[in-house]
Parts: structure tokens; C-alpha cells; sequence
């Protein structure tokens, strides 16, 4: 088997690759991986590190608005993950061109090429974010899409392009909307390695607004494991929720954060609000549990503390990103 994984140098793309040539997906054992990743400030080769000497891996370095690139990579693959993506919503605030370029034109282009080239399944990486917000219970698949940010606008049109390439052609593809992913090799803009960064450096962390914010709080292994699940055995045309199971304010995750790094909230700088800002995300993982199996296994509080402890360890990754 041969997999295309789009973003793989990504913060959760990389996780993906490392634990498919690592053997954890049953279903993937000794598939071909291929990366193909823009390495854009997000995207890092150093995330590849561990498994760069596999004889499975192949690095492209492209972008997947590029059809030419797209169209080569694509001959002979099975399936397609398609985690590449521009999603960081303060920055699609700041300027939306590059989300609607990457996050649609990117997916209609690599959802074109792999219908072309009779790929057999393809995987299209979402967000819950497509579904707005959400004051009492939780989204399932099937509520209506209300985004708020021009990215998670972009994503909600990449998830309607990709579904359209199942009812029109008959591409089998599937769509997964998870929650807020946290864990190592997170690009330090987000919020836990920025604040862990920061309170690590001494310097202060800004908290928006009134900080209770809800978001359900998923380790990027669990995010991986429930991909792969889908992968295997999702149905064609559908979507599936992955979520975490830990809903947290941005205070009390802010709070978690002080305790475990030692520091006191005189280091919490708050700031303005977010334009736009959703204040509760919860998705309904019924689905996938029913139907494919998957619970979270990380326990969060055991999740958090490996997490912080990796970017205590890890200095020489991070410290470039921050300068940079």
C-alpha cells in the first residue's frame, strides 16, 4: 500500500507519519509513506526526523495548489490523508487570501488528481470549528455548517468540496472533524506550546477576553488514532467527529498550565478579544465509537504534563521557531 499524506511535516501530519511507519495502524503496516508538505513556517522537516532514514518514507517538497506536483505524486497511491492546510485563525483574521487558496483550491486540486488516478479512499482532515459555536450539548455530524472565521469558512468549503467528490464521482472519501489537538511538535502560535513556551522563558501569556472560552481538549495521538480508524474502515461519503472528552475554559487551561510549569497568574496578561471568537466547541463522537470503535486513551492530565515536558526537553526545536 502506498499513502500520500499532505502536510506531513505538519505538527499532526508528522505525528501520522511517525506512528504509521512505527507500525501503530494495523491497517497501514508497511505502507509506502509518502510526504508532500509546502514546509510553509508551520511545516518543519526536523518533525520527520525520527523516521527519516525509513526506506518507506519519500519526501516531496511542493504545494498541493500545484497541479503538475500533485498529479506526480498521486500516480500509484491507494490512499490519501490530507492533513495540509493553513489554520490558524488569528492569521486568517489578519489576511483570509492564502486559507481560501490553500484550504479549498489545495483540496479541489489534490480531490481532482486522485479521482484521476483511481485512488481508493481519501481521508480529508477537518475541524469541529466548521460548526461555529455551540452554548449547551454537542454537534453531530449532520448539524448545519455556521463558521465564524474566514479559516474555519475555508474549511467548511473544503468539506463540501470533498463531499461533492463523493456524490458526484464516487470518490470514496471521508471527512473527520476533531477538537483542539495539543501534544509535542506543535507549532509554538497555539495556545499550549505558546504558553508553555513562554512561562518556560519567563515571559508572560496572554489570555483573551474574559478566558471561559470552552474547547474539548484531544491529544494529537488520539486525533491520529481515530484518522487511521477511519481510514480503515469508515464509510464512503460520510463524516466523523473525533474528540477528546476534556472541555476546559481557557482560564482553568490557563490555570493547569501555571501549576505545571511552577508559575503564579501575575504572569497572565490579559488581552483584547478575538474578533469572531466561538465560545464553545463539543462534538458528538457517538459515530465513530459505534461504528469504528475508537475512545480517547490519553488521559488528559498524564497527556499535558508528557506535553509540557517534552518542550522543557526539546529547546533546540522550539527556540529557532520563536526566533524565527
Amino acid at each position: 500500500m502506498r499513502v500520500l499524506v499532505t502536510g506531513g511535516a505538519g505538527f499532526i501530519g508528522s505525528h501520522f507519519v511517525r506512528q504509521t511507519l512505527g507500525g501503530a495502524y494495523p491497517a497501514l503496516a508497511d505502507a509506502e509513506v509518502v510526504v508532500l508538505d509546502k514546509l510553509t513556517y508551520a511545516g518543519n522537516k526536523a518533525n520527520l526526523d525520527p523516521v527519516a532514514d525509513s526506506p518507506r518514507l519519500r519526501f516531496v517538497h511542493g504545494d498541493i495548489c500545484d497541479a503538475g506536483v500533485v498529479i506526480d505524486v498521486m500516480r500509484g497511491v491507494d490512499l490519501v490523508v490530507h492533513f495540509a492546510a493553513e489554520s490558524h485563525v488569528d492569521r486568517s483574521i489578519a489576511g483570509s487570501a492564502d486559507f481560501v487558496l490553500t484550504n479549498v483550491v489545495g483540496t479541489q486540486t489534490l480531490l481532482q488528481a486522485a479521482l484521476d488516478a483511481d485512488v481508493a479512499k481519501f481521508v480529508h482532515v477537518s475541524t469541529d470549528e466548521v460548526y461555529g459555536s455551540i452554548d449547551e450539548g454537542s454537534w453531530s455530524e449532520d448539524h448545519v455548517l455556521e463558521p465564524n472565521s474566514p479559516y474555519s469558512a475555508s474549511k467548511a468549503s473544503s468539506d463540501l468540496i470533498a463531499r461533492s467528490f463523493h456524490r458526484t464521482y464516487g470518490l470514496d472519501v471521508c471527512v473527520t472533524r476533531c477538537s483542539n489537538n495539543y501534544g509535542p511538535y506543535q507549532f509554538p502560535e497555539k495556545v499550549v506550546p505558546l504558553f508553555v513556551t513562554n512561562l518556560l522563558d519567563g515571559l508572560d501569556v496572554p489570555l483573551y477576553g474574559d478566558g471561559l472560552n470552552v474547547r474539548d481538549w484531544l491529544h494529537v495521538d488520539d486525533h491520529c488514532h481515530g484518522i487511521a480508524l477511519v481510514a480503515a474502515g469508515g464509510r464512503a461519503g460520510e463524516i466523523y467527529n473525533i474528540g477528546g472528552g476534556t472541555e476546559l475554559t481557557n482560564k482553568e487551561l490557563t490555570g493547569r498550565l501555571l501549576t505545571a510549569l511552577g508559575a503564579d497568574w501575575d504572569r497572565v496578561r490579559p488581552v483584547e478579544d478575538r474578533k469572531g471568537h466561538d465560545r464553545r466547541y463539543s462534538v458528538d463522537i457517538t459515530k465513530i465509537s459505534d461504528e469504528l470503535g475508537y475512545r480517547p486513551r490519553v488521559d488528559f492530565e498524564t497527556g499535558l504534563a508528557d506535553t509540557v515536558r517534552w518542550y522543557a526537553d526539546n529547546r533546540h526545536w522550539w527556540e529557532p521557531l520563536k526566533q524565527r
